[in-house]
């Protein structure tokens, strides 16, 4: 088994305990973007059936025979010229975030017969260079979602700025979520999981400490 996955999978355990949650109510999501197929075989056969990817193409080239069994999850950006492809593959997509996406989304749904999970993403820290609706947007957005485009929102994920502490931008998502009647919370990644835990996380997107550092070339 790998190793890297029993020592993540452990942490997560001991951070439910310390938070005082049952057992088991955190995903880990294995970030297996960009990584090479070698680091990811070891972490599917001992056992890990969730995955999250960054682009459409990518994880359709890499998943599209292994399918079967395994949630996958889009993290990254979603192009409007791309959201039929996702709607038709992914189980959840964890980055809507604006108005155009969810109208696109809404038709591709209607279209296909099928809804992916949605997750609204949230520009937690403001920051110019990253996705996702400012926080004094939220509520609106996911009110448009709901009411506009019949959406049925699962979650909200957020990606807090990376030289801050993370728990205040956690608790902030959290306190969306909560005044939104939305139970899933996508955040916490390989440095501050265990934070994102202690406020709150449903799910954890881990890649690498995982799989070790990704290649980019």
């Amino acid at each position: 088994m790998s190793k890297a996955l029993v020592e993540i999978r452990a942490r997560i355990a001991a951070a439910e305990m310390r938070a005082g949650r049952p057992a088991g109510s955190v995903t880990l999501v294995a970030v297996s973007k960009t990584q090479p197929w070698n680091h990811i075989a070891p972490v599917l056969d001992a056992g890990q059936k969730v995955f999250g990817e960054n682009r459409v193409q990518e994880a359709i080239e890499r998943w599209g025979d292994r399918r079967e069994a395994l949630e996958l999850r889009l993290i990254g950006p979603l192009q409007t010229n791309k959201a039929r492809e996702a709607v038709g593959f992914f189980d959840v997509i964890e980055t809507l975030d604006r108005e155009k996406l969810a109208r696109v989304m809404a038709d591709e749904i209607q279209r296909a017969g099928k809804a992916p999970r949605l997750y609204v993403q949230v520009n937690i820290g403001e920051e110019p260079q990253k996705a996702g609706v400012a926080p004094s947007e939220a509520d609106d957005f996911i009110a448009a979602c709901r009411a506009t485009y019949g959406l049925t929102i699962e979650g909200l994920m957020c990606i807090p700025p990376f030289d801050q502490d993370p728990a205040p931008y956690f608790a902030n998502l959290a306190a969306i979520a909560a005044r939104n009647g939305l139970d899933k919370l996508s955040m916490g990644m390989s440095d501050d999981f265990e934070i994102a835990i202690a406020q709150g996380a449903t799910s954890v997107r881990v890649g690498s400490a995982l799989f070790g550092s990704r290649n980019y070339g």
